[in-house]
């Protein structure tokens, strides 16, 4: 929790900022070989307070395609703190250097599909283990269980992000419109769970290739979630994208925003990547 009286720390959970930014060479240009080496000094400082401020992450990364130039992921619990650190970065290179190319704002959350322990001794250890309930066996495959689920519940909520070169950000809704046939708020509860464990059963092809964060936006910008994905290979970020496009979940459901892509490199090759 923040020690600060004002805290905007949510109850659980953090707040992820994605922030882009286009870099106005002419602006840069004008600038002394000294006040640029100022300016770039200024970045990394900033870039490593972030980095040591209380559960805070923060990547950095150059963007492919002129969508924007340099991109951010902040994660922290307190959104007064990600105000901050947001207006920071936006000068940190000096007035107008930086100009605002895409953001998006969200928080880490649970997911209301997430298996519970009493599904599991029903479903699984009872109906597909065919274990008895009470069971010293039941018993151990409900403790393996609830470490399991311990562990997936803390990286959702507190996730530890690495260094993976491949860093891929892009919102998503799910289909509503009250005149098409495939609403995904007129389902029950059940339906949808059904259609979400068959979407993660694709995802987790794709452990130890891909490392996948979702994030919560309803109310906090235009989308319903975010999506990030972190990877070694960019291959395989086009891979888990497409073959989730044929669950029935994507298929007929899914809204989707623009595709932002950027490497994750050390900040002297960062800068000579953007052409600073």
């Amino acid at each position: 929790m923040s020690e600060s009286n004002n805290s905007l720390a949510p109850a659980e959970g953090w707040h992820v900022m994605h922030l882009y930014y286009s870099i106005d060479h002419g602006q840069w240009s004008h600038l002394s070989e000294q006040e640029r080496r100022e300016a770039k000094t200024d970045l990394t400082e900033l870039v490593q307070e972030i980095r040591s401020h209380w559960d805070t992450q923060l990547l950095m990364f150059a963007v492919a395609t002129p969508k924007a130039d340099l991109g951010f992921m902040l994660l922290t619990p307190d959104l007064g703190d990600a105000i901050a650190f947001e207006k920071r970065l936006s000068l940190a290179l000096g007035v107008d250097v930086l100009t605002p190319a895409y953001s998006y704002l969200s928080q880490t959350e649970r997911s209301e599909y997430t298996t519970t322990r009493e599904q599991y001794g029903k479903d699984t250890l009872v109906g597909e283990k065919g274990l008895e309930e009470g069971s010293e066996a039941y018993e151990a495959g409900l403790k393996e269980f609830d470490e399991r689920m311990e562990h997936y519940l803390k990286h959702r909520m507190y996730p530890v992000l690495p260094d993976w070169p491949v860093v891929c950000f892009y919102p998503m809704s799910k289909r509503r419109s009250a005149h098409d046939d495939y609403n995904w708020y007129s389902l029950d509860f059940e339906s949808r769970a059904k259609l979400m464990k068959g979407h993660a059963t694709t995802g987790r092809k794709y452990s130890g290739k891909i490392l996948q964060l979702i994030t919560g936006s309803t109310g906090l910008d235009e989308y319903e979630w975010g999506v990030t994905l972190l990877a070694k290979d960019p291959m395989e970020v086009k891979k888990i994208v497409y073959e989730m496009r044929f669950d029935e979940v994507s298929a007929r459901y899914g809204e989707f925003g623009d595709f932002y892509i950027g490497t994750q490199v050390p900040l002297n090759e960062l800068f000579r990547r953007v052409c600073l």
